[in-house]
């Protein structure tokens, strides 16, 4: 696995739960950022890729191997004149071209966003109920 981004929300969690020993996790994993010198050999080595930098369109299609996991979870504002807003949400991972390289790739916007959504919400609820009292 290679992650790119050593964010202490996104990278470096996500990097240590990786390579835990046990059923979700037990990978060799390699954890890079924007001034990695030889990041495009390590995508391209990578059979899962998670892209957490903050950069829109960062990975391109020739760091990718061809049946590669491709999970984005980046999301970016791009200038787009042809939107109301003036901008469209873009991800980490150039999505039109690597998509036809990945046996999967996780949407912008769609994807990761939406189970970071849920989870919160989870979370909030769980917290919630975890501190009522019965004199509530």
């Amino acid at each position: 696995v290679v992650v790119i981004g050593r964010s202490n929300i996104v990278g470096t969690p996500i990097s240590i739960l990786l390579s835990r020993n046990n059923d979700s996790g037990n990978a060799t994993v390699t954890l890079c950022h924007s001034r990695t010198k030889n990041i495009k050999e390590l995508c391209k080595e990578a059979d899962i890729i998670i892209a957490a930098i903050g950069k829109p369109y960062f990975v391109t299609e020739d760091m990718v191997k061809e049946g590669a996991v491709i999970i984005d979870v980046g999301i970016n504002r791009v200038k787009d004149d042809s939107k109301k807003s003036g901008f469209t949400l873009a991800g980490d991972v150039d999505f039109q071209r690597v998509s036809s390289r990945a046996a999967y790739i996780s949407p912008v916007p769609g994807g990761v966003g939406l189970m970071t959504i849920a989870a919160l919400l989870m979370n909030t609820y769980k917290a919630c109920v975890g501190s009522s009292t019965s004199s509530d």
